[in-house]
């Protein structure tokens, strides 16, 4: 009996279930370096694929669909503004509902079904209108409501797909990578985010010079082709490593929480302000060090008073949030408010970088031989764009600050703000260049008998059009880059978000207020029977008078810059910077908790404790 009570308790102890299980190896963890080749592959060839399509668009549209300028110039203006707004609903959608790589996932699909559409198009007959001579408008049929509708689906399509990728991706890949409990983690975040931008200036050059020179030499059918099969890899590549992904779950989106603040102080815009020196009478975060909201834009402040102590549960949080909000919420929306104003600066510049079909137009009338066997393709101009603000980049982190500092013998940094000011001047310079080539251009074009010939080649060569490149180049290294760091740098870590779709949307805007200057200049100067400025006509038409328009509107808004500048103060990172310069080593953690100057409400500053005590 008691050997067989033994044995029992043997058997209990190793059973035979228990046996296999501590044979098994660990299990092996998702995510890493090794998931980085298939999330930068499904966006760059995503990018080549999209930004392919856009620079000889506008041509597609006006040989093979017949369109005037104005009009597929408009189209492609709300399909640039479709583009840069699906990605602000994308990232809610991904932060709310379905998470990030459901979102890239179907992302990768409707592009890819977009771009099948589109290269549909140019595969059937039936699909677009019947052929005719250009140079007798009178003899081309327009296209059928059947065939616009499948040519406007499939911009819409990519659209769509280009919002699911593009608001991911990037987060995706850091979901990735971004282990806090790694002591390098650091290191990995900054080699994946390294990584991620080569790759997508990579992604533009290769779409503006090697697929635009197929479309130009191997026609439609290949140009259309080729984008389509590099979504396909970009889908496929995504979905193969669909087991190696961590896959985070979607939680409360904070858009969500903006609204809700403004829902409350709406519902509680006829409660009175407790006594200011009172405390305990605003609702906020358990151990957060902001316990009373500031007096900036104070009505939203009525969002966090506590009407009814019953309204908060035991662990501290909101029984109904639509009823109750935090400090935090309060004043995530203030800062969103307060850089208003100075985003709208930068929508003046996307205006400017944004047309694209008038130097395109240019450059088919110029001559673009480098060498007498080898021509430029006129849709990759854009190019001199992308390699300058890249090669300013490169010079300006690696050349420009380190010399400056060791000539003065500290720390040298240029604030955002005067960044993002020198970009807009930078603009303006590239509006004025491009009308003063434009009518040079012109001129020479009519001197030559090509005012009834928009295709006659003038002898000017094409490379007078570079310096506009080149300084719309240098607008959005400053403009734009200084907007993003501005943004991240203003906003909490819990709006990093918010800091992406911003700049997002202000191109949207800016696509969709291009599209509305061109449609009045063109409905305003075509009167009487005139020839509109922008006649599909170069040589008739007037381009360099709406090259100055642009560039009037451009230099209205560097003035306007300067007042916002000035009414917005000192900004938290140009402060951060000052502490560097001064010789105090902090961690971005801290460093990003110091608000180093606070405007008080009788226009003069004050630093808060924390910066005294360092600087003491």
């Amino acid at each position: 009996m008691d050997l067989l009570e033994q044995k029992g308790q043997n058997a209990k102890e190793i059973s035979p279930d228990e046996g296999k299980m501590n044979q098994q190896p660990p299990p092996r963890q998702k995510g890493g370096l090794r998931t980085m080749p298939f999330i930068i592959a499904n966006e760059s060839f995503e990018k080549v694929a999209s930004y392919g399509l856009l620079p000889n668009m506008i041509l597609y549209l006006i040989t093979d669909y017949h369109m005037g300028l104005a009009n597929g110039t408009n189209i492609l203006f709300f399909w640039s503004a479709a583009t840069n707004f699906t990605p602000v609903i994308g990232a809610f959608l991904a932060d709310s509902y379905l998470g990030r790589f459901l979102t890239i996932g179907f992302g990768s699909i409707f592009s890819l079904l977009g771009m099948i559409l589109l290269w549909l198009t140019a595969m059937l007959p039936q699909a677009k209108p019947p052929p005719c001579d250009l140079r007798q408008p009178q003899s081309c049929k327009s296209a059928t409501a059947a065939q616009y509708t499948m040519l406007l689906s499939s911009f819409a399509l990519m659209s769509i797909g280009a919002g699911g990728i593009r608001a991911s991706s990037l987060a995706f890949g850091a979901d990735q990578v971004d282990k806090r409990d790694n002591p390098k983690n650091v290191r990995v975040l900054e080699r994946f985010f390294g990584w991620y931008y080569a790759s997508a200036c990579l992604s533009v050059v290769i779409a503006l010079t090697a697929i635009v020179y197929i479309q130009d030499h191997m026609g439609w059918k290949v140009g259309f082709g080729v984008p389509a099969i590099l979504m396909f890899l970009s889908a496929l590549l995504f979905f193969l490593a669909f087991p190696l992904y961590v896959k985070m779950k979607a939680s409360k989106s904070l858009s969500i929480g903006l609204v809700q603040v403004i829902v409350v102080a709406f519902k509680n815009r006829k409660l009175a302000f407790p006594p200011q020196s009172s405390n305990g009478w605003y609702h906020h975060r358990k151990d957060s060090e902001l316990q009373v909201p500031t007096n900036k834009l104070r009505f939203l402040n009525k969002a966090c008073i506590i009407r009814n102590p019953e309204d908060i549960t035991p662990n501290g949080e909101a029984l109904n949030r639509w009823s109750l909000c935090t400090v935090e919420q309060v004043e995530e929306l203030k800062a969103l408010l307060r850089v208003i104003p100075l985003w709208t600066t930068g929508i003046m510049v996307s205006i400017n970088l944004s047309q694209s079909s008038f130097p395109l137009l240019q450059a088919k009338s110029m001559d673009r031989h480098l060498t007498s066997s080898f021509e430029i393709p006129a849709g990759s101009f854009g190019t001199f764009t992308v390699v300058t603000l890249v090669i300013w980049i490169v010079l300006y982190d690696r050349l420009i600050l380190p010399l400056a500092s060791k000539l003065r013998g500290k720390p040298v940094y240029l604030g955002v703000k005067p960044r993002m000011g020198v970009g807009i001047f930078f603009s303006w310079m590239a509006m004025v260049v491009s009308a003063i080539v434009e009518h040079i251009r012109r001129k020479r074009a009519i001197e030559q008998g090509f005012l009834n010939q928009s295709d006659g080649l003038t002898g000017i060569s094409a490379m007078w059009l570079v310096p506009q490149h080149c300084l719309n180049g240098l607008a959005e290294a400053f403009n734009a880059i200084g907007q993003t760091e501005f943004y991240y740098s203003e906003f909490p870590k819990s709006m990093s978000s918010i800091a992406t779709a911003l700049f997002g949307l202000g191109m949207a805007v800016a696509n969709l207020l291009a599209s509305a200057i061109l449609s009045t200049v063109n409905d305003l100067t075509k009167r009487g029977g005139k020839e509109s400025w922008v006649s599909t006509n170069i040589n008739k038409g007037h381009y360099e008078n709406y090259y100055w328009l642009l560039a009037m509107m451009s230099f209205i808004n560097l003035i306007y810059f300067l007042v916002c500048s000035w009414a917005y103060g000192p900004c938290a990172a140009d402060g951060r910077n000052r502490f560097r310069n001064r010789g105090i080593d902090m961690k971005e953690e801290e460093l990003c908790e110091v608000r180093t100057e606070v405007k008080d409400e009788e226009g003069g500053f004050k630093e808060l404790s924390k910066s005294k005590e360092l600087l003491a």
